[in-house]
């Protein structure tokens, strides 16, 4: 997916059954580097451990979460925190509901 700058977008939270969906601004997606990727030594499985971070304003706080990229369309990102959590994030149209 294309990420553009000052652009709102759609945010969809789940959790096994659970999910709740708003808006966020300022999406910003990295690959983490080796040294970043340290700090979840000893935390977390060789094969769990988190590769990307995304970083976004969703209206109350500038948040910042690392996980692997699940899904990767044109239209859509979806990353995967692990223990069955998952945030997808695509761009916002208006007049348009997921």
């Amino acid at each position: 997916m294309q990420i553009l700058p000052n652009r709102y977008y759609w945010m969809i939270m789940r959790q096994g059954e659970w999910e709740r969906r708003s808006r966020c601004l300022h999406l910003k997606l990295k690959k983490l580097a080796r040294e970043e990727k340290k700090c979840f030594e000893g935390i977390w499985d060789e094969n769990d451990m988190p590769t990307h971070q995304v970083a976004f304003y969703d209206f109350e706080f500038y948040r910042t979460l690392e996980g692997k990229i699940k899904e990767a369309t044109e239209d859509t990102l979806v990353l995967d925190l692990g223990g069955g959590k998952e945030y997808e994030f695509s761009l916002f149209k208006p007049g348009y509901r997921k």
